[in-house]
């Protein structure tokens, strides 16, 4: 299995001083509409009150990682709401694609801003590597050849610079523990972790797709998983299993010493519907 092929690019992100400050926001599944619903839960709605939780709590960052299923069905015009609901930050945005995404749709949308999908980010002593693990058709995961030696590219110019790594992706390279959608981690992970295990500067990686939070580590490698800003899945389920927790965020300070600070915060001063019973969604 391999991803199509794709035109990374270094971006510079300016930053206000030594640290690098990121929030995330992942798993949108904004519908065609405004107003469309994912097991009930209105997206639309919820991401907006969790932009607004980002705007009250980190009024200045230096970027945002969109790490995927930005789309629930891959509608251009869902891409263009997201644009303009990020219109609140001022900072830039850097998307991957997820399995719910549509990667033409989702380049032609940037595209008409003059904006691309993002291949590597410089920031301060920082390099953060966006990766693509989208197969598309497929719900799994699946870096590929072409990705793996972008990988491994990265990490050594990342030695030689003397940058640290933080590597961005929708699937879980790990199992995270709910059997259900540990079948849909990153296929090739093994190749993966043998080529992070060659380079001491990759400090965190950084992922979407399973709409909860992941706070582990290996080795000196922060692994780290975000709510959805929508619905929630259970930890620990064995099958699909939506959960009542509120819709949050990622914050990350990417700290010049090469180690990262980071925490979860989720909307508290609101009420959201969601389907508890549903036996999952494609």
């Amino acid at each position: 299995m391999s991803n199509p092929p794709s035109t990374p690019e270094h971006r510079q992100i300016t930053t206000a001083g030594d640290s690098v400050h990121l929030v995330q926001l992942t798993d949108t599944h904004l519908c065609a509409e405004r107003g469309g619903t994912l097991l009930d839960m209105d997206t639309d709605r919820s991401l907006q009150l969790v932009i607004e939780h980002v705007l009250e709590e980190r009024p200045v960052i230096d970027g945002l990682l969109c790490t995927g299923d930005l789309s629930d069905r891959g509608s251009r015009d869902a891409y263009l709401r997201l644009m303009d609901y990020l219109q609140a930050f001022s900072a830039e945005s850097f998307w991957l694609p997820g399995n719910h995404d549509d990667r033409q749709q989702m380049e032609a949308a940037l595209a008409g801003i003059g904006a691309s999908l993002p291949g590597e980010l410089r920031a301060g002593c920082w390099q953060i590597l966006m990766l693509d693990s989208q197969i598309p058709g497929e719900v799994g995961g699946c870096l590929g050849e072409q990705e793996q030696q972008r990988l491994r590219t990265a990490l050594q110019t990342a030695r030689e610079e003397n940058l640290f790594t933080l590597v961005c992706l929708h699937h879980q390279p790990v199992p995270i523990g709910c059997a259900w959608i540990d079948q849909q981690k990153v296929a090739d992970a093994e190749q993966f972790w043998q080529t992070l295990e060659q380079f001491p500067g990759v400090r965190g990686v950084l992922w979407g797709h399973v709409h909860q939070k992941v706070d582990v580590q290996r080795g000196d490698i922060a692994l780290m998983a975000s709510p959805s800003t929508c619905v929630q899945f259970a930890p620990g389920s064995e099958r699909f299993k939506a959960d009542d927790r509120p819709p949050g965020y990622r914050w990350l300070e990417l700290c010049k010493d090469g180690s990262i600070n980071t925490g979860i915060s989720r909307v508290t001063d609101a009420t959201f519907t969601v389907d508890l019973e549903s036996g999952g969604y494609l």
